[in-house]
């Protein structure tokens, strides 16, 4: 465990790449578990309801279905395990370290913990491009611009599914 916990930290300093996870449906599935755990805790913080649970398995659709997409486009599926579980793990990571930051944000509002949240997620597009450019074999820049379409399309579907307005708020 401890092995590969250095392992997923490597890879959010990239010093590692998808290429060095495991290729293991075991850990697949339960980095999937540990996900939808950690954004369900991080969801809980600002939200209520049933719609958590829907939003966090839209959330994995969404990232595992891009990735799936992506490799099938690129003709890489043969890496889709090992890129899928470097995604998933270093969401978690991020995520993790995101949590006392969110209570801090919903509780005081501080620039600083704004600050903090903001500078976590440029972390986290970068890993995400580091990902992608390993598993596409392109540059770090087109791996940025992947990871960007990632991100702008998962949040205008959880934003179009979650928060669009009803007609009576309308």
């Amino acid at each position: 465990m401890n092995a590969l916990l250095t392992l997923f930290l490597n890879l959010c300093f990239f010093k590692k790449g998808p290429q060095d996870i495991p290729a293991s449906k075991e850990l697949f599935y339960a980095l999937i578990i540990a996900y939808a755990i950690i954004s369900t805790l991080l969801l809980f913080i600002g939200n209520d309801g049933f719609d958590i649970l829907l939003q966090v398995a839209v959330e994995i659709a969404l990232m595992l279905g891009f990735c799936w997409s992506l490799l099938f486009i690129t003709k890489r599926t043969t890496r889709y395990q090992q890129t899928a579980s470097a995604l998933l793990a270093t969401d978690v990571l991020i995520s993790f370290l995101a949590l006392p930051a969110m209570i801090l944000l919903y509780s005081q509002g501080t620039a600083i913990v704004f600050l903090i949240i903001i500078l976590l997620m440029i972390w986290h597009w970068f890993i995400s491009a580091h990902i992608f450019s390993q598993a596409l074999g392109q540059p770090f820049y087109f791996g940025l611009g992947v990871a960007f379409l990632y991100l702008l399309v998962s949040y205008i579907v959880i934003d179009f599914i979650f928060v669009m307005p009803t007609p009576e708020e309308i």
